[in-house]
């Protein structure tokens, strides 16, 4: 079925459908956050025997007997540590360096700040905001695939990627690849991929950090890291704790995490196993109208809300040469908790589903060099296996869904002035959805089968010295997930798949010392899901008539003096309707324009500073569907800044968010009403010692 109206941005209004299918015709906002949980105290991760069993297995594979040093996988264009003429077509690189300087303290952070992508305010008081790579509103985070050392961190759930896990001392780079990526990644890749790489130890190395901070909000944060490798032998730890108040009332956030590896290594290859274990407590402070919003944006309207977040993941992975072949796998399994309490008029509601997910990724690399061009041909399976059960008064839902890939690529770099690649490639991925809920009034039960393609052809070369040109096309896909199934226009019928037909032509002037990049895109796709809240009795997720992305982006990074530095995004979105009733309009919560700009300063005699500013545009509430709500939301600029001072091996830092106290908001749900208002002036000191 095809929406006749616009459907509401559910991605965040009805983050946990279980908890929608009894929950219907109460606000999405208020539904939304009831996937947006946090963590109880940090424990250890309650390892299952058979996922011990499988990492002790992997890790002490006697082949790897004689071993150096190994870090996670390093996976980069081709899913392999790839050959540097073959690093990913028009991709933004954060380095560790960027990390360090701009002073970031969390993945996400680095992502919005240095990265550009805009992203919309968290509804939990926790730092992972929500990224939205070209204009997909609420929707974003299923639209876009985060990957972390090979492993997929998005999953068959409406929530987001949970960055704020990641050891940020331990992130070596963040690629990001925007548009159309499903040939290698799979089911949500339409908008792009952000792929995180963590640091390799090193010959006989000792490397450790030490970090504390304490700012406005009641916010604490301590994080400590070491990693040592031997010949044949590296281990690496990080923990990490934070607590904050944040800027509104029943809004205080806490976290606790928990990353550790071993790791092995030959000239033949390598393998290693990592931990990442997360503890999550937050308050819900809940959205307030316009009204309100401008009367005390501190206040909260829901104060008894609250819900927790525990998550567990191990991971074996290995890579071997074998002839002329690279061959690497990654084995993980996640467990995760989230709990919940909602006080309503009618009463308090508690809900927890429990969830897991395993994933196998073998593929195998042959790279090779022949009279005048250098050739990689890659081929590779993901195999995925997800299953939840939640326990609540209006649901007793048991879903699962297990996911079947092949895909290929081959690309050709030719030898030349010219430095001309082309690349080609294809994925073939099948799933098997099913879902059980004998509570009474739910729609979650099912048993369906769908089967998707994927496709993309790019290639690049220098027109001239110090310009390069490229063009990608393709299709992406995404398949609905268990949260969207569970509440559909029909009971018990699932959507139907969406398809994107993508294209992207690029251009990149310059060198290091100066650089700008300039993409122009285009996304058509058929069948959107999304939210709409005129569907069914209370609202449900639907297909929407065909809807349509373009826009340009332009990145930019200019030396403009010996310790100075200046580097900003631009990008311009029409986010529309393109057939239907609604033809020609608006799709809600999508700024048409955002520009972010930083000016670096490191002199090199100990001393840096960092200035960064964001202006995002208006932008059309969230259940503006026929465009008639004259109030949009407004725009908006923040600034934020940080002045750091090094003695020895220590640093201290000052630093600000919001500098200009801008009272703001990112996410409104509905016509000036459903607003979360994003945070006032912070500000910060922390100290730092490296070894």
């Amino acid at each position: 079925m095809r929406a006749r109206i616009p459907a509401r941005t559910g991605g965040r209004a009805h983050r946990d459908a279980a908890f929608d299918s009894g929950l219907r015709g109460r606000r999405p906002d208020v539904l939304f956050e009831m996937m947006i949980m946090t963590f109880p105290a940090l424990h250890l991760p309650a390892l299952t025997p058979r996922i011990l069993a499988a990492a002790i297995a992997v890790c002490c594979s006697s082949a790897f007997a004689q071993s150096t040093i190994l870090a996670p996988v390093v996976v980069t264009g081709a899913r392999f540590a790839s050959d540097p003429a073959l690093l990913p077509i028009g991709s933004t690189v954060i380095s560790a360096d960027d990390i360090r300087q701009s002073g970031v303290g969390d993945v996400n952070s680095a992502i919005r700040k240095i990265g550009g992508v805009y992203a919309r305010q968290s509804l939990n008081g926790s730092t992972d905001f929500d990224l939205d790579l070209r204009g997909f509103g609420t929707n974003s985070s299923q639209n876009l695939v985060v990957v972390l050392d090979g492993v997929r961190l998005s999953e068959n759930e409406l929530s987001g990627a949970v960055l704020s896990t990641i050891a940020i001392d331990n992130v070596e780079r963040i690629d990001i690849t925007r548009g159309g990526s499903s040939v290698l990644y799979g089911e949500g890749a339409t908008g792009g991929v952000i792929n995180i790489i963590t640091k390799r130890p090193t010959k006989q190395s000792l490397r450790g950090t030490v970090f504390g901070e304490v700012g406005q909000f009641g916010l604490r944060e301590g994080r400590a890291s070491i990693a040592q490798a031997w010949d044949g032998f590296a281990l690496d730890a990080a923990i990490g704790a934070l607590s904050t108040d944040n800027d509104r009332a029943n809004n205080k956030f806490e976290q606790k995490t928990l990353n550790a590896g071993a790791q092995w290594s030959s000239k033949e290859g390598r393998i290693g196993l990592r931990i990442d274990s997360s503890r999550q407590d937050s308050r819900f402070p809940g959205p307030l109208t316009q009204a309100q919003f401008a009367a005390d944006a501190h206040q909260t309207r829901t104060p008894g809300n609250f819900g927790s977040f525990d998550s567990d993941r191990v991971t074996g992975f290995i890579e071997r040469r074998v002839g002329d072949f690279d061959l690497a796998a990654e084995l993980s399994h996640r467990e995760k908790t989230v709990k919940s309490l909602y006080v309503f008029s009618s009463g308090p509601s508690a809900a927890q589903y429990s969830s897991e997910q395993t994933q196998f990724s073998p593929r195998a690399r042959h790279l090779g060099k022949f009279d005048g061009w250098l050739n990689e041909v890659v081929v590779g399976i993901d195999l995925t296996r997800w299953n939840r059960v939640t326990e609540s008064a209006y649901s007793q839902a048991d879903a699962s869904q297990s996911a079947k890939a092949i895909y290929v690529r081959d690309e050709i770099k030719f030898d030349g002035p010219r430095n001309a690649r082309v690349a080609l490639g294809a994925r073939h991925e099948t799933f098997d959805k099913d879902s059980i809920d004998p509570a009474l009034y739910t729609a979650a039960t099912y048993s369906t089968k769908q089967s998707m393609n994927a496709w993309q052809l790019q290639g690049s070369f220098d027109a001239v010295p110090l310009v390069n040109l490229y063009a990608k096309a393709g299709q992406s896909y995404r398949v609905a997930n268990a949260d969207e199934n569970a509440m559909t226009p029909f009971a018990n019928k699932p959507l139907q798949s969406q398809t994107s037909h993508d294209l992207e032509l690029g251009v990149t002037v310059g060198d290091a010392a100066q650089k700008l990049t300039a993409r122009v895109f285009r996304h058509k796709l058929n069948n959107e899901i999304f939210y709409d809240p005129t569907a069914g009795l209370y609202g449900a997720n639907t297909n929407l008539d065909p809807t349509k992305r373009q826009g340009i982006e332009l990145d930019a990074s200019l030396r403009i003096a010996a310790d100075w530095r200046l580097s900003g995004q631009v990008q311009h979105v029409q986010a529309r309707f393109t057939d239907g009733p609604n033809e020609g309009r608006d799709m809600v919560l999508v700024p048409k324009n955002i520009v972010t700009a930083r000016l670096s300063w490191l002199p090199g005699d100990g001393q840096s500073a960092d200035f960064g500013a964001q202006w995002v545009d208006k932008q059309r509430n969230g259940d503006d569907f026929d465009n008639s709500c004259t109030a949009l939301m407004p725009a908006f600029t923040t600034f934020d800044a940080r002045y750091a001072k090094k003695f020895g091996a220590w640093e201290v830092a000052l630093s600000g968010l919001n500098l200009a106290d801008k009272r703001y908001y990112s996410q409104a749900f509905g016509c000036q009403s459903g607003i979360y208002p994003g945070a006032g002036r912070q500000m910060k000191v922390s100290a730092r010692y490296d070894f």
